[in-house]
């Protein structure tokens, strides 16, 4: 099991979009205890999974910290919205702000659709416990853990922005507010305003500028592999060794008739091969350096052989 991590709920603001919607007292520490509540479901899930799939754990952990963060936005957000407008049983009828009611329930129904979102990563812990998510590469399900780093970098991209937008609003205290909202402690929001060795304050361009070329980085992985897989496992032969390209197991392997002479097998272990038993074949990951160093290896082998 891992430790549970929730992140900060915004309780002033529970309590007055509470008292602005309803008559009853407002019960402290009711919104914390809803999304605890929540978040605990996503942990349960990966307590599962660890116990029945232990080399998935830490990827359903990570999941559910995500799932944790998302939903304190997601609440945050929803006291901001419900301080927007008042209900009218609440301010009466007289002069009603209707055309602010109307931003108020559309910003309700864009909060409840990234709601759904996140409900989107308990399906994957849930797909990953019931082993229903597993795409087949050199790790079985590289292309959708790919994938979740690549939308976790993406999701940090915008928060960085959104924080940066934040700390540069005149009105220092709205700015908090929304640092509040996005789930930064009083402590942390002090950190993000505190000037660094260069003074500057929140995220450095730097930082925004090595997330997004991991996140290109990453996308071409994804794109590379998909390209792999779609052509399917490829198969041919040579006066030395047959090929294999498994698109499954994310391999090229070489097979050959018997034990190869030790001068080929230096050959093949300068070249990134090892051999592999259970499978009968010298074999390396399959990406585009190992077609290279496969084209390499045979005109080794041709060059020894006219040595010899």
């Amino acid at each position: 099991m891992s430790e549970r991590k929730y992140f900060p709920i915004n309780e002033s603001s529970a309590r007055t979009a509470h008292n602005m919607m309803s008559m009853r007292d407002y019960s402290e520490g009711s919104t914390t205890s809803a999304y605890r509540s929540e978040v605990d479901k996503a942990y349960e899930l990966a307590d599962k999974v660890a116990e029945k799939r232990p080399a998935e754990a830490e990827r359903a952990y990570r999941l559910a910290e995500r799932y944790a963060k998302k939903m304190a936005e997601y609440y945050n957000k929803d006291s901001s919205i419900g301080m927007m407008c008042p209900s009218v049983m609440i301010s009466g009828a007289g002069n009603f702000p209707v055309k602010k009611k109307g931003k108020q329930i559309a910003a309700w129904i864009k909060n409840h659709e990234d709601y759904k979102q996140v409900e989107g990563i308990l399906r994957k812990i849930e797909g990953i416990f019931y082993g229903k998510d597993v795409i087949k590469s050199s790790d079985e399900n590289a292309i959708e853990k790919l994938q979740e780093k690549v939308d976790e970098l993406i999701e940090n991209q915008e928060q960085m922005k959104e924080v940066n937008k934040a700390i540069r609003l005149k009105d220092a205290e709205k700015g908090d507010e929304l640092l509040r909202n996005m789930g930064y402690t009083d402590e942390q929001i002090k950190d993000l305003r505190t000037p660094d060795f260069c003074g500057r304050l929140g995220f450095p361009n730097y930082m925004l500028t090595n997330n997004n070329a991991n996140i290109h980085r990453l996308e071409g992985r994804i794109k590379s592999l998909q390209a792999t897989k779609s052509k399917g496992t490829q198969e041919s032969e040579n006066k030395f060794f047959k090929v294999k390209e498994d698109a499954d197991a994310m391999r090229v392997q070489l097979f050959f008739e018997g034990k190869p002479e030790p001068e080929v097998r230096d050959v093949l272990k300068r070249n990134g091969f090892r051999w592999a038993p259970s499978v009968g074949a010298w074999q390396r990951q399959l990406t585009e350096n190992a077609k290279y160093a496969l084209k390499r290896v045979i005109k080794e082998l041709e060059k020894l052989e006219d040595i010899q």
